[in-house]
């Protein structure tokens, strides 16, 4: 009877605690509907952001708009000397060049040479997990891929030999009107048969019995996204014994934007001179030195065209074992 009393006479009061405590539910899961459908708008779980946040701040400590990465082994010095001196003598701030030797496993001799090298030029990439060789190509790509990726902001890569001729001025300015995303641009070749014997035997090739389209090695150009997307798959990628039949397969199923173009003579062997070309493989020495000196004397190429092979546009309309027409009339 006593309790009733003392519920009637504090009823007032109680009602008014028991409104506060509802309004008090209402305004936390008011609060908790807002931040759910704050984090699913963006698309992400909280915990997602917070472990994305230290990737979003990381800045990388190179920046260009274009990044020549030039394979080069060891000991050949001159090579790269000739190409500092050549059509790496102009600077432009727009564009890095980096030298990639593998040094795992040589002598302390060799490694003290590229050191001095380096501290002289400061363009050389020396990869010390890598042991520099033919039968290494394929890792050597994908160790200077993943390199690029995580150290230099970039828009476009420029892939090439030391005995590559490039026009970097052309290419640069061609670059500039292209998107930067999923390009993929050289010269292309969709029906090389498998190799069975020689240096460049597949022995682990079972795809199918052509290769898969790929641009030739000697140089292409590749947007940064794709170098990203090979580090960031490198433990799934088969490696091959040649590094742009690799590259070609890696990419074969990805959504890329591929680029034939004449303008790039980086076939095994060259198909002579025109004034047109962007990108000469197999050059000696003596002959970047000639196109260097031309270039200077007389704002062309070469000292005089020559054809010593034909060449061909890749028609995309067609099985790649009937890509490739050799015709004369092209570059």
């Amino acid at each position: 009877m006593n309790f009733v009393r003392l519920l009637s006479r504090h009823k007032t009061a109680l009602g008014l605690g028991s409104l506060s405590l509802f309004a008090l539910v209402l305004l936390y899961l008011a609060k908790c509907t807002s931040e759910t459908l704050k984090h699913s708008e963006s698309g992400f779980p909280h915990h997602a952001e917070k472990r994305d946040e230290p990737q979003q701040r990381q800045t990388k400590e190179l920046s260009a708009f274009l990044v020549v990465l030039i394979t080069t082994g060891p000991k050949y010095t001159e090579r790269r000397s000739i190409i500092r001196s050549t059509w790496l003598a102009k600077h432009d701030p727009d564009i890095l060049c980096r030298f990639v030797v593998g040094t795992n496993g040589l002598l302390p001799e060799d490694i003290q040479n590229l050191s001095l090298e380096n501290a002289r030029h400061h363009d050389l990439l020396l990869l010390p997990d890598l042991k520099d060789s033919y039968d290494n190509l394929t890792s050597k790509l994908v160790h200077m891929y993943s390199w690029l990726d995580q150290h230099v902001d970039c828009k476009f890569v420029l892939k090439a030999d030391d005995d590559t001729f490039a026009r970097l001025d052309v290419i640069k300015e061609e670059l500039q009107a292209k998107e930067p995303k999923k390009l993929y641009w050289g010269f292309f070749y969709g029906r090389g048969r498998v190799k069975s014997a020689g240096k460049w035997k597949e022995s682990t090739w079972v795809l199918c019995d052509y290769y898969l389209p790929y641009a030739f090695g000697g140089g292409y150009v590749l947007s940064a996204d794709l170098a990203h997307y090979v580090r960031i798959n490198r433990d799934y990628l088969k490696f091959w014994q040649s590094e742009d039949v690799s590259l070609g397969a890696w990419l074969g199923p990805v959504d890329v934007k591929r680029i034939h173009d004449p303008r790039f003579d980086t076939e095994f062997k060259s198909r002579g001179c025109n004034n047109k070309y962007i990108v000469t493989h197999k050059q000696s020495i003596e002959d970047m030195l000639e196109k260097h000196q031309t270039l200077i004397r007389e704002g062309k190429l070469c000292k005089e065209e020559v054809k010593l092979r034909l060449s061909y546009i890749y028609d995309w309309n067609v099985p790649p074992s009937q890509c490739c027409q050799r015709k004369d009339g092209i570059l």
